[in-house]
Order: structure tokens, then C-alpha cells, then sequence
């Protein structure tokens, strides 16, 4: 007769498996409440303790760990092992269904550390480790998706499942390491561990990456939320790889402001942001930014959607409308476009930390946070109430715009944006062009000549902000009192590449 070892927090299924084992000879051995539920439906089984001959100790906190479970678990199927179980009296066991005390879920109850380190696994994980390692000898079962594989191959479980089984085992494990690691390290304040694991459980498979032949899914922090992780889709298809990184920028955009604030985006880079005393305001200047670009974007908004302005929106095509809240009637206005994704987002961004991928390696940097340093006017003249307010909304734009980036405003309107350009030159020219009649003028990071000053002349700018720090600093300032232009250095550069 063979043996299979079941000890489980989560009991949903569990007597389907149990009865196919018993009809394919199995002998059930099962733990504390695990044991109890199992004999209240009426199976047959032997406690672990019986097997060990050593109660459990320590509140069950000691149970499964003994030479006569993990000896029986980690046999081989050789001789030597086979005459070492004789001697000392061993059984194999053959089989292992095991899943985790819920250290996840409590993480969310905000519970203090003495009660939250009473849900941190041990005996589990351990049993998961030691039978996927002894995969050729013994079954292990982590995840009840996956009882009805075990249930239809019960008769021939072979290599090929045993090793899948594995594998989702010990991912299992390195998850959940993960995820107490991750709530020591932020209680302690560690930013950069010297190991990073980091706690990410698939949500959902996309449809295809940036483009249909990559494949995508997206992975969601299960220790730190974000806002994605507490939105609701009130319409439209399955959001895309592109649509979650355009989101991510619109939604942060929208959030540096308190003032009502539209915002839109195509390939993550702005291309209209504006204020408005309402939300239909705000949007129709929005859409005067770049009514070309605006067409397939994402829309955002930091307040209310109404019925008026989602009529506006109506008449062109857009991917994704995001506000913190719709007007039911704007809802079913919008939702007359089948395929118009809307989101309702519930939380402000706090996301800490930001990872890219480089082929080898993951970056990690904190978030860029912060807006300036100090405020210094580098410029004789007093500056208007109105420009410099102007300018700290240009500047708030520039900060999510792809360096270089350059932004031209006119009474807290984006009019121009110049992004992604390999000089600060060509990002300027591109967003006085656009902009034609903008005011002040704003720079993600110094000048390293004077050009950008001069082009910004011809433009009738009256104002410039930007990080200062250049060693040619004083020709750019020079050239900004000739032409009688307001210069501020916020001693604070905003790269995003």
C-alpha cells in the first residue's frame, strides 16, 4: 500500500482527492485540524503523530518535523536507501498535498509582528521542498487547480507530471520567501537588500506585449499595492501591455496637481495637459494641445467625470478614460463605444520603488518624487504671480515627459512638448513650433548652451524654468536678461529615459 502525506490550511476539494487516493490504495496520513476535518467526513487516517511516535509540540508549531516523515519522503528508490527505511523503521511516503498557512492575506490585516510571525510557515515549506527535490519518488501537490491532473493520471502519474508538480512547488516556496522577506525589509526600512526578491503573483495574461508576436502578462506586487492593484473596468476590452504603461504615466501626470487637471497620453510621453475651472474645460484644452496626437490616446483625469464632458469625448476615438470617479450618466454615454476602456482608479500613486530590465540584470531606483529642490530666480526682473505659478505646472509636465523634454505653456495649458530627442535643441524646437504662442517655457534638465534661450526669444517666451547646474549657466542667464527673459533654477534635474 502506498502513503500519502496531507496537511493543509485551505481544506476546498480536499475530500475529492482524498477518496480517489483510498480507491487507488493509498494509506492517508494527515495533521492536527487537517486530520480532524478528514475524520468528521468520515475517512480513515493516521496521524502524524502515530507515525513519528513524538507528539506534536509547541502549539503544532513542531509536527512534520521528524527523520520518520522526511526519511519516508526523501527515499530512493536504491538499495541502500531501501535497507536504510528498513532499519530504522521507516515507510515511504509517496505522495504530498500540502499548502501554506496564509501569511499573504494577513499581511493585508495590518497585524503586528507577534501575532503576523505566528502565520510564517515552517513545517510546509518544508515538506514542498523535500518532497519536489525527491520529484522520480514522490508526488507533490501544491495548488488545487491542480487535483483533477492528479485525479484523471492517478493510475500513471509519470515523469513529466511529477516534474511540472516540481516546479510549481518550489515556485510556490520562493514566492512566499518572497513575501515574508519583503514585509521584514520594508519594516526595517531596507531599500536596497542585498538579495531582492521580489513578491510578484500572475494576475492576469495579456493579449500580447508591445507587439502581437511578444507575449505578455502582467504580475501584480502582493505586498505593496499600487493603484492598479484597487481599480475597477467599468467598460471596454481586456486592458493591453501598452494600455498598462500608458495608464501608469497619464494616471501620475494627473496626480502632481490639486487644481482640476486633464491630461493625454500616446506611446507613455503627454501630448496635451491643461487646467480648466471644469472638467469639459479642462479637456477641451487638452485636445487644443494636439488634436492630431490626442486620437487613439489615453485620457486621464485627477476629478469627476460628467456627462458633458464624456459627450466631448465621445466624438473621437480614444483607447482608455481614467478619473477617480464618472457620472453614471457619463458612464452609459461612454459606454456606447463597446471597446472604450474605462477605469475608475480608487488610489493615488505610491508606488515606492521602479525596476527595469536590462538583458543580465534589473535596475532598481526609488520614484521620482519630488519636484524641486528650492526656487531661485537667476534673473534680475520679479517675476508675475501668473508666470511663475505657469511655470511650476510646466515644469510638472516636463518631469514625465522623455528626455530631453521640453515643455511650452500658456496659462497652465501644454501647449507644446518636445520629448525623446537626442538634444535639448531639437526637443525645444519642436515644442515652440507646436505651441507657437506659449509663455513661459520648461526644461527636465539644464542648458548646456545658450541656444535653447535664444530660440525661446524668438518665441516671445517670457519665462523660463530649469534645473541649472550647467559650468555655461551664466552664458544662458546673460543672453535671458538681454532678451528680457525670466530665468528660475529649481536645482533639480527630472531625466526619465
Amino acid at each position: 500500500m502506498k502513503r500519502a502525506l496531507i496537511s493543509t490550511y485551505y481544506k476546498n476539494n480536499i475530500e475529492k482527492l482524498v477518496s480517489v487516493l483510498i480507491e487507488n490504495r493509498y494509506e492517508i496520513i494527515s495533521t492536527g485540524n487537517t486530520a480532524k476535518y478528514l475524520e468528521s467526513q468520515g475517512f480513515e487516517v493516521v496521524k502524524v503523530e502515530d507515525v513519528t511516535e513524538f507528539p506534536e509540540i509547541l502549539n503544532g508549531r513542531v509536527k512534520t518535523l521528524h527523520p520518520k516523515i522526511h526519511g519516508g519522503i526523501l527515499a530512493r528508490d536504491i538499495e541502500e536507501d531501501r535497507k536504510t527505511l528498513k532499519q530504522l523503521n521507516i515507510k515511504k511516503i509517496d505522495f504530498v498535498y500540502v499548502n501554506l498557512y496564509p501569511f499573504e492575506e494577513k499581511l493585508k490585516e495590518n497585524l503586528d509582528i507577534k501575532e503576523l510571525i505566528e502565520y510564517i510557515d515552517i513545517g510546509g515549506p518544508t515538506l514542498i521542498r523535500a518532497a519536489a527535490k525527491s520529484f522520480e519518488n514522490t508526488i507533490i501537490l501544491t495548488d488545487p487547480e491542480d487535483m483533477d491532473l492528479i485525479i484523471k493520471n492517478i493510475e500513471d502519474l509519470n515523469y513529466e507530471i511529477r516534474r511540472y508538480l516540481a516546479a510549481k512547488a518550489f515556485n510556490l516556496t520562493a514566492h512566499y520567501d518572497s513575501i515574508i522577506s519583503s514585509y521584514f525589509n520594508n519594516l526595517l526600512k531596507i531599500e536596497f537588500p542585498k538579495y531582492i526578491t521580489l513578491p510578484l503573483k500572475k494576475k492576469s495574461e495579456l493579449r500580447y506585449g508591445e507587439n502581437p508576436h511578444q507575449k505578455a502578462v502582467y504580475y501584480e506586487n502582493t505586498t505593496e499595492e499600487g493603484f492598479f492593484s484597487n481599480f475597477e473596468q467599468l467598460n471596454g476590452k481586456e486592458l493591453s501591455y501598452n494600455n498598462f504603461k500608458d495608464i501608469d504615466v497619464a494616471w501620475k501626470i494627473v496626480n502632481e496637481f490639486e487644481e482640476k487637471v486633464c491630461c493625454a497620453i500616446k506611446h507613455q510621453t503627454p501630448c496635451g495637459v491643461a487646467s480648466g475651472r471644469d472638467n469639459l474645460e479642462a479637456f477641451k484644452r487638452v485636445y487644443e494641445c494636439d488634436p492630431i496626437s490626442i486620437f487613439g490616446g489615453i485620457v486621464a483625469f485627477n476629478h469627476k467625470v460628467t456627462a458633458e464632458t464624456a459627450k466631448e469625448m465621445k466624438k473621437i476615438f480614444l483607447e482608455v478614460i481614467i478619473a477617480p470617479e464618472f457620472e453614471e450618466e457619463a458612464v452609459n454615454i461612454l459606454k456606447k463605444k463597446k471597446n472604450l476602456r474605462i477605469l475608475k482608479v480608487k488610489e493615488k500613486p505610491h508606488q515606492k520603488f521602479e525596476y527595469v530590465s536590462v538583458d543580465g540584470g534589473v535596475l532598481v531606483q526609488e520614484r521620482d518624487t519630488k519636484l524641486f529642490k528650492s526656487l531661485k530666480i537667476v534673473t534680475e526682473e520679479p517675476i508675475a504671480e501668473y508666470l511663475m505659478e505657469d511655470m511650476i505646472f510646466a515644469f510638472k509636465v516636463v518631469k514625465h515627459a522623455k528626455s530631453n523634454a521640453i515643455v511650452v505653456s500658456k496659462e497652465k495649458m501644454a501647449k507644446g512638448i518636445g520629448s525623446g530627442q537626442p538634444n535639448r535643441i531639437w526637443a525645444a524646437i519642436d515644442a515652440l513650433d507646436r505651441a507657437k504662442d506659449g509663455v513661459v517655457l520648461a526644461s527636465d534638465a539644464f542648458f548646456p548652451f545658450n541656444d535653447v534661450v535664444k530660440k525661446a526669444g524668438e518665441y516671445k517666451i517670457k519665462a523660463i524654468i530649469q534645473p541649472g547646474g550647467s559650468i555655461r549657466d551664466e552664458d544662458s542667464i546673460k543672453v535671458a536678461k538681454e532678451l528680457g527673459i525670466s530665468m528660475v533654477f529649481t536645482n533639480m534635474r527630472h531625466f526619465k529615459h
